[in-house]
């Protein structure tokens, strides 16, 4: 079989070494118990596509307090009593020659639970509720539990931390003027507005070893007049690589509860090859990628470092294995016999 393949080369980000360009993309379960913590059908679902052939597994949003939950089904690092359910799905991960990252969230305005918070009182739709304005000691108080979830994501064993600013969530909403129309140290021009998500990245950063990547994922563009341009993004991009950003996902919309723009094959590696071009770091797209083929486009000539796959995955945790039989190479086969299935198929049982 040829041996050429951006999909299936290696690629070292930080210290982390991945075997393949393929990420599972996080992607909310809500299968954590009341409190917080990872249940088996999470362990047995994130190993399904370790089996599978994925390089890099990210966790849905992990909740860094209580109140950020989005749903009263997230999982959760606010204490230590987290940390051995993250470490059993690392180590499930792990068997399979595969990495395990955590993706770090605080649900601002978009959770469902009672007593949501934002940077103003600004409701993310008609249907939701209006959240209480997060004072200068409350935004220091998170930015601490981002650090503290980092510091136990670390000691679970994983391999990467991710900090979700995008989506609508508390980060999302401070960056962007559509949810953010605060008076002080945290709204008004760019670098005000930029201040949470820095903050929590050097905090992060600092309770991390220099070796363990941090990946940002942001937003774009949203979609929306006054909202996040792409120019803000490059110039976010290049702040985030000065405060020790490792790796950016570049993703768009969701800071309202529709999205207007248009949706196809890769919509959203436009941004990233944007991003990419406003910073050294590594960029990675999230979107409708769904074929080998187009996979392989947008890693040899579309500019991206590494792919995001979501539905793909959820339809066939086994994708990897039928990609790289699809462009001609050896399968990634964690289990030998798996051989058997991979050629001509065959009548009978």
């Amino acid at each position: 079989m040829s041996t050429s393949s951006a999909l299936f080369s290696p690629l070292t980000v930080g210290g982390m070494e991945l075997k393949n360009r393929i990420v599972m993309s996080p992607m909310l379960m809500y299968h954590a118990d009341a409190d917080g913590h990872v249940t088996d059908r999470q362990v047995l679902h994130y190993g399904a596509r370790a089996l599978g052939g994925v390089g890099l597994i990210m966790s849905e949003v992990v909740a860094v307090n209580p109140s950020g939950r989005i749903s009263g089904n997230d999982i959760g690092l606010w204490t230590d009593a987290h940390i051995d359910g993250i470490e059993s799905i690392a180590e499930a991960v792990h068997s399979c020659d595969a990495k395990f990252g955590v993706q770090l969230a605080h649900a601002g305005r978009k959770s469902h639970l009672d007593g949501c918070v934002g940077p103003s009182r600004i409701a993310h739709s008609a249907n939701s509720p209006v959240p209480a304005e997060l004072s200068a000691t409350d935004i220091e108080a998170i930015v601490e539990d981002y650090a503290q979830a980092a510091k136990r994501a670390d000691a679970a064993g994983v391999d990467c931390v991710q900090i979700h600013a995008a989506h609508g969530y508390l980060i999302h909403e401070f960056l962007t003027p559509i949810a953010n129309q605060r008076r002080d140290a945290y709204g008004g021009p760019l670098e005000n507005r930029a201040r949470l998500l820095l903050d929590v990245v050097r905090a992060v950063r600092a309770e991390l070893p220099d070796d363990k990547p941090l990946l940002i994922r942001f937003s774009g563009d949203d979609h929306v007049d006054g909202g996040v341009t792409p120019e803000e993004a490059g110039i976010l991009a290049g702040w985030l690589e000065e405060a020790g950003a490792d790796f950016l996902e570049v993703t768009s919309g969701n800071i309202t509860d529709t999205y207007d723009a248009e949706v196809y094959p890769a919509y959203q590696a436009k941004y990233a090859q944007e991003v990419g071009r406003a910073t050294n770091l590594p960029v990675g797209s999230v979107g409708s990628i769904h074929s080998a083929d187009l996979a392989e486009y947008l890693l040899r000539d579309g500019g991206l470092d590494l792919v995001f796959l979501g539905r793909a995955l959820l339809r066939d945790p086994f994708w990897p294995i039928h990609a790289a039989v699809h462009i001609g190479i050896d399968p990634p086969l964690p289990i030998p016999t798996y051989a058997r299935a991979t050629g001509p198929f065959e009548r009978g049982f």
